[in-house]
């Protein structure tokens, strides 16, 4: 459709990270693996909680919560990203480029605020350890995972509303390997002042509010842990935090990388890199963070193996 000079865009082609066949079948190799382990890690970890009721606690009913995210996140993108390392078709419509922004965005943002939420359970677990269960009680935690999932939509919903009021025009080759916001700005042959002015209002608001929450929580738990008199038990209460702090690095270390800086300054080939981290290594690795040093979930894992093994 033209414009006055210009052809807007109605489809993109998505470039991915290698147009050397060879490569792309090592990648898809790779990255097939990759979403096959998060898929079963992510899923298993929620069918644990749900089944073993020495995990019916609020500390994994938001690990829970967190995985089944995960499980979802990496959905919005593997697929596709499978697709272009075995297929010379890479298009991608319109349409189909604002739907996987927009429910990349509403997992990310929901992601934000549940790691948040995560951190104030680690608060009252050590800050208020008598008072933790009549505190979290079930009621509290659902609604802070179902405020979590409102916030993540209500952002997503303006951040891709935001997108897709500018107008694409010029080559339609987007050099990444899925539709995120800066590629998509770099094709934009309208101005992009007040977009740019709106996306740091979201994601800063987001981003900012979440890390001040989890801030605050840990910083009250380093003074109670701080008057915790044994090494052991300093020890004790640090590890029950490891994992979510992992999780929070992960996770707010690449998205603050991707969206911290202007447009002008974006490197795609490097932000294709760094996009993997939060996209697919993320969901990947939170299932092992969760699990693999703690002896409640692989109790739960070698208790459902022994009932679903035959009797002999």
């Amino acid at each position: 459709m033209k414009v006055g000079n210009h052809t807007i865009l109605t489809e993109f082609i998505l470039v991915g990270f290698s147009t050397d066949l060879q490569w792309q079948l090592i990648l898809f190799g790779i990255f097939l693996t990759i979403y096959l382990i998060t898929l079963l890690g992510n899923m298993t970890l929620v069918v644990l909680i749900r089944i073993d009721s020495r995990l019916h606690t609020p500390m994994y009913f938001f690990i829970g919560n967190l995985s089944f995210l995960d499980f979802w996140y990496t959905s919005v993108y593997t697929p596709k990203l499978l697709a272009s390392c075995v297929s010379e078709d890479n298009h991608i419509s319109l349409a189909g480029c604002g739907a996987q922004l927009f429910f990349s965005c509403v997992i990310a943002y929901t992601e934000s605020y549940l790691l948040a939420a995560m951190a104030f359970d680690r608060h009252m677990a050590i800050c208020n350890p008598l008072l933790y269960l009549g505190t979290m009680s079930s009621s509290l935690c659902t609604g802070l995972v179902a405020g979590s999932y409102l916030g993540g939509l209500l952002s997503a919903i303006a951040h891709t509303t935001n997108t897709f009021r500018l107008s694409f025009c010029g080559k339609n080759i987007i050099d990444h390997f899925f539709c995120d916001a800066p590629p998509l700005v770099k094709m934009s042959c309208t101005d992009t002042q007040v977009y740019e002015k709106v996306l740091l209002g979201v994601v800063g608001f987001t981003v900012l509010s979440s890390i001040l929450a989890i801030l605050i929580s840990y910083f009250n738990i380093l003074l109670a842990i701080l008057r915790i008199s044994s090494a052991s038990g300093r020890c004790k209460a640090f590890s029950t935090c490891a994992s979510h702090l992992i999780s929070v690095m992960l996770f707010y270390g690449s998205l603050l990388f991707m969206y911290s800086r202007p447009s002008s300054t974006y490197s795609l080939e490097r932000d294709k890199v760094a996009a993997l981290f939060y996209t697919v290594f993320n969901p990947f690795l939170n299932p092992l963070i969760y699990s693999l040093r703690n002896k409640d979930v692989k109790a739960a894992f070698w208790k459902a193996t022994q009932t679903l093994r035959p009797w002999r």
